[in-house]
């Protein structure tokens, strides 16, 4: 009989853009495959890949009790059913309530905190039975995966570690996926070709996208030879958004792409990546794709953001919520060559290979899944 490896996530991006290698591996190593996650017209391009496919109700960002409890059901009933030997979660709320059904039913669970979101930001008794629900999560689970070293030790010191525990490099780049690209031409943001900046994520608040935009107005008015781009879809929460971006389209200020399947044409033709984020990030895959395409970086000292970018060497960090320090760091960008811009880029595509590979991650993954295998036959 082979083994059942089950994957549990919040949304099918999750699922085709960062975990899709890993599954085909252990496909090819023989496992069947169950996910969970809500339906997406990404899973459309998966398939001619064999798996068992579960369509939970998640609300992601509810507070819900009602929701949250038919959820741990639906996990406790969907794991009864098939009895998974591994389970693999990924974001909040499956860490979580699919961890603690697992946990009843004896089955081993690897969870992967890919961020402590906007919990670091809750204070009081919310932030407080947040942080209860993650140790109830966590403490049986056989190996938690933390993809930044801050996270990591915020985990340890609240007591939410109880077992093996590893530090990895996010969910890693595919490298092939996204290759090195010619550098466009540009000039200085006042003369010559234009300079094109990328925001690539939701466009939520929380993700700081508003210093992105003051940072574009402020620009555009001294350089007009740049350009900015905002590609990424609208929290349904924040949908304020959709008539502000349109104003600032039609006043040529910043450009909104929309939500793109494909963003790698988008990365092409930009000279920087623009990642603004405070938030509880686990590690910016946004960061690591443009840098493995060989574009400069501009983002925060926050975790999960400072360790894509070798600062001065691969791209720039600042200080994140302070928007004048951001248009500084844009203003000293726009005064290097283009051909500076071009090495450093290129500088950040061989860090990438060398500490971000994706291969790194789906390693770490099936040597642990073997290990627990080998405990449980034995």
């Amino acid at each position: 009989m082979n083994h059942i490896i089950a994957l549990i996530t919040n949304n099918d991006d999750d699922i085709y853009c960062f975990r899709k290698e890993l599954i085909e591996s252990l496909i090819n190593d023989g496992y069947k495959i169950l996910i969970s996650c809500p339906y997406g017209h990404k899973l459309e391009l998966m398939k001619n890949i064999p798996f068992i496919y579960d369509n939970p109700e998640i609300d992601r960002r509810g507070m819900s009790v009602k929701a949250d409890c038919k959820l741990f059901l639906h996990y406790r009933k969907l794991f009864k059913k098939h009895m998974p030997d591994v389970i693999l979660t990924y974001t909040a709320k499956p860490n979580v309530y699919a961890s603690i059904a697992a946990h009843q039913l004896g089955i081993p669970v690897i969870n992967n905190l890919t961020g402590l979101g906007s919990v670091v930001h809750k204070k009081g008794l919310q932030k407080f039975f947040i942080m209860w629900l993650f140790k109830l999560a966590y403490k049986k689970s056989t190996c938690i995966m933390f993809q930044n070293a801050t996270n990591m030790e915020i985990a340890r010191n609240a007591g939410m570690v109880k077992s093996e525990y590893r530090l990895i490099p996010g969910s890693g780049v595919n490298t092939d996926r996204f290759p090195l690209q010619n550098y466009p031409d540009g000039g200085d943001g006042k003369t010559g070709a234009p300079v094109v900046f990328n925001y690539i994520g939701r466009v939520l608040k929380d993700k700081r996208v508003d210093d992105y935009i003051e940072a574009a107005k402020h620009i555009k008015k001294n350089y007009p030879q740049t350009e900015f781009n905002i590609l990424g879809f609208i929290e349904p929460t924040e949908n304020n958004y959709e008539v502000l971006l349109k104003k600032l389209n039609e006043q040529n200020i910043l450009l909104y792409r929309g939500n793109q399947e494909d963003v790698i044409p988008y990365i092409a033709r930009s000279h920087c990546t623009i990642h603004p984020s405070t938030y509880g990030e686990g590690m910016s895959n946004v960061l690591l794709e443009s840098a493995s395409s060989g574009r400069f970086l501009i983002t925060t000292n926050n975790p999960g953001c400072k360790e894509t970018v070798e600062d001065e060497v691969t791209g720039y960090i600042y200080n994140g919520e302070d928007v004048n320090a951001l248009i500084n760091t844009i203003e000293k960008f726009l005064a290097l060559t283009n051909d500076e811009r071009r090495s450093m880029g290129e500088a950040g595509r061989q860090r990438v290979k060398e500490h971000f590979s994706r291969v790194i991650v789906v390693k770490q993954y099936k040597e642990m899944i073997n290990n627990i295998l080998a405990k449980r036959i034995f």
